[in-house]
């Protein structure tokens, strides 16, 4: 593809935003930043993978996986806010996660040592583990809100924070790993994942795409457990004083400020 063909594909760019203007859905702002901002950074960062696979350095892959883990954080954190030490609970988690799934893949001989395996998989490593975590997030300070009289019924009557918690923990555990475990189960019968296609246009054997796409489901699936129960585990202590009593405004004063 060159940047003609690139340039011709914006059509698909030009349909919502004359639908958003014929129908008064003020979309078209939103839709035309999305857009530049896509372009520019795809394309630089395309520039810089380009360079990190020639020079072939160990100390570029980690700058790079270090760049996706400071950009998963900065989006991640906005949705947990109210969560008191948000910002190193979620560098933890993204750390753990590229540190073992590397880690199996490497020491297994799955996929070689080199950038052109290690980026790629840590990019969606990463960025997976970032959608769940403001799925996670999103959901456990809802539940928290939602079932603050009966958090602080079992702890008048001698319950743990931990008993406390857990039922909107678990309830929002699952939530936001459900997305995950459903898309797999109907995957390649109502849609062909972009990787698989991708590698499938870019002329690979149709079977190999088959096998490399179900080792990043399996990743995936890895990411969306350990992603909602280390952001979990590591966030609910913040919600109690060390007199075990809920802190119910910690969600609440971020919200509003």
């Amino acid at each position: 593809m060159s940047f003609l063909t690139l340039g011709i594909s914006l059509i698909f760019v030009l349909i919502p935003l004359i639908l958003s203007k014929t129908l008064n859905l003020g979309l078209e702002k939103d839709t035309a930043v999305a857009t530049i901002r896509s372009i520019i950074q795809l394309i630089a960062v395309g520039y810089v993978l380009q360079f990190v696979f020639d020079a072939e350095h160990m100390i570029y892959i980690i700058l790079m996986v270090i760049l996706m883990i400071a950009a998963a954080t900065h989006n991640a954190q906005k949705k947990g806010a109210s969560i008191k030490g948000i910002i190193w609970k979620l560098v933890l988690t993204f750390i753990v996660i590229e540190i073992l799934t590397q880690a199996i893949l490497i020491g297994f001989q799955i996929t070689p040592p080199t950038a052109q395996y290690i980026i790629p998989i840590s990019g969606m490593v990463i960025g997976n583990s970032m959608v769940l975590s403001i799925l996670f997030l999103n959901r456990f300070t809802s539940e928290m809100e939602e079932k603050d009289k009966e958090t602080e019924l079992i702890l008048s009557l001698g319950g743990t924070p931990k008993q406390a918690i857990h039922k909107p923990l678990i309830s929002s555990i699952q939530a936001s790993t459900i997305p995950t475990i459903e898309s797999q189960k109907t995957i390649g019968l109502v849609q062909l994942p972009g990787m698989m296609s991708g590698q499938i246009i870019a002329g690979a054997d149709p079977v190999q795409a088959v096998l490399f796409q179900l080792l990043i489901l399996f990743l995936l699936l890895t990411t969306a457990v350990i992603t909602s129960i280390m952001i979990g585990y590591l966030s609910y202590p913040t919600l109690f004083n060390e007199r075990m009593q809920f802190l119910k405004e910690r969600l609440t004063e971020k919200k509003n400020s």
